[in-house]
């Protein structure tokens, strides 16, 4: 199914007012399709992933859409999204490690989990330890507490839990942090089989790594302080970058094979403006080498070529 996000908008309630940790982001990922979701620490990233399936109850929608497979999401409902979280959407958390109860064995915290659901654990107990090998772990793990689990398998166990119901749309959310190589790699590679296999429809893959983004992921969104920057296909987007930010985020990435002699690698000037109370216009002007007068105004998310979306007024 494909999903359409459209100008969404989400806020977060604090002491000190509310917090615009989305303001107008908008993406679409076709049916069957990777996106990767990349920024800077503090961009919107998770909120989005998390507004997607309503798993904060600070959240407060503020206004925008998501549209799964031409129905609209029930986003601003918590109660009318119960009948959509992990069947039809399913969440990958950022820290799945430790998602799990260290007091209860895998399999009966899967069990109570399912059956929260309504699902009966003995109907999918055989599918469950099929998925379970098809990630390299055995039945026996069912079997075993968290802390007997080493981080790698932890994160492929959460992994199975969440596809479990083959949802319309998995969100990664920095699913492979905090792993060593291997193991991301491994995790990696199951993610891409299981959406080979029909377990899961669309994925929202959000993290830090665009090296990882460029293997794993057919397009990618760039986001910049709660909106969509730029939108493509990832070898487009890494090949011909349209928005200032990108390419600066691109260009802090060091090359394989390059010694600081070769290549001194650089960070983004500045930092991103706090979202309590953010500019007006573009927002990321302050720190734009390109910024002109027309910046104040915010610019339009618009396509500049097939599939390629971005919000600048030079884009062009």
């Amino acid at each position: 199914m494909t999903v359409e996000v459209s100008e969404l908008r989400v806020h977060y309630r604090t002491l000190r007012g509310s917090v615009q940790a989305l303001d107008g982001a908008s993406l679409e990922v076709g049916d069957g399709e990777v996106m990767g979701v990349v920024g800077e620490s503090g961009c919107g990233k998770s909120t989005l992933g998390k507004s997607l399936i309503r798993m904060d109850g600070r959240m407060r929608h503020v206004g925008g859409s998501v549209r799964l497979g031409g129905e609209e999401l029930p986003i601003a409902d918590d109660r009318a999204m119960q009948r959509f979280r992990y069947h039809e959407v399913s969440l990958i958390p950022q820290y799945a490690m430790s998602a799990m109860n260290p007091t209860r064995r895998i399999g009966r915290m899967i069990r109570e989990l399912l059956e929260s659901r309504g699902v009966r654990y003995a109907e999918v107990r055989r599918e469950l330890e099929r998925r379970l090998e098809l990630v390299g772990l055995g039945a026996d793990v069912l079997k075993r507490f968290p802390i007997e689990l080493s981080g790698g398998m932890k994160q492929r166990v959460v992994l199975v839990l969440s596809t479990l119901r083959d949802p319309s749309l998995l969100i990664a959310d920095e699913a492979t942090s905090a792993l060593d190589v291997a193991n991301q790699r491994a995790v990696a590679e199951a993610l891409v089989q299981f959406r080979d296999r029909g377990f899961i429809g669309s994925m929202l893959f959000i993290t830090h790594d665009l090296a990882l983004v460029a293997q794993l992921a057919d397009t990618v969104t760039v986001m910049y302080a709660g909106r969509s920057a730029e939108s493509a296909p990832t070898s487009e987007l890494l090949r011909r970058p349209r928005h200032p930010y990108t390419r600066m985020l691109l260009s802090a990435v060091p090359e394989v094979g390059t010694t600081i002699d070769e290549s001194r690698q650089e960070g983004i000037p500045g930092s991103p403006p706090a979202l309590l109370d953010p500019p007006s216009g573009c927002r990321f002007k302050d720190r734009c080498p390109l910024a002109f007068e027309q910046c104040a105004t915010r610019p339009p998310f618009i396509e500049v070529a097939s599939g390629h979306r971005v919000a600048c007024w030079k884009a062009e």
